[in-house]
């Protein structure tokens, strides 16, 4: 079965949601379908993206599972950002949650060595 995910989240101001999400995924967008949506491609077939749309902004919830946990969030820290929360689980898994200015909610999850 092809799978292929859009994953969206709605934000007030564009232009500086456009800025925060640069500095957590570490990359400008792959493409731009419109003046106030910005899409970055996660992985083959999977894409997160941003799109002003004031009257849902700050109730998108989303997880991204990396196998470089550590380092992602090493990155993130270096480009200020901190996550607001992490959590452990069972078998070494974690996941750090970041809130975007909206209070949209991305977590980033996988197992810590």
């Amino acid at each position: 079965m092809a799978l292929d995910l859009f994953a969206g989240i709605p934000v007030t101001d564009y232009t500086a949601a456009l800025a925060w999400y640069e500095r957590l995924l570490g990359t400008p967008p792959t493409f731009f379908p419109h003046d106030t949506e910005a899409v970055w491609g996660l992985a083959e077939h999977r894409y997160l993206y941003i799109v002003q749309r004031p009257d849902g902004a700050g109730s998108a919830m989303h997880t991204v599972i990396v196998d470089d946990i550590d380092t992602r969030i090493a990155q993130m820290a270096e480009r200020g950002l901190e996550p607001t929360t992490r959590q452990s689980y069972p078998e070494g898994m974690c996941k750090f949650t970041f809130h975007d200015p909206d209070g949209n909610e991305i977590g980033f999850g996988g197992v810590s060595p």
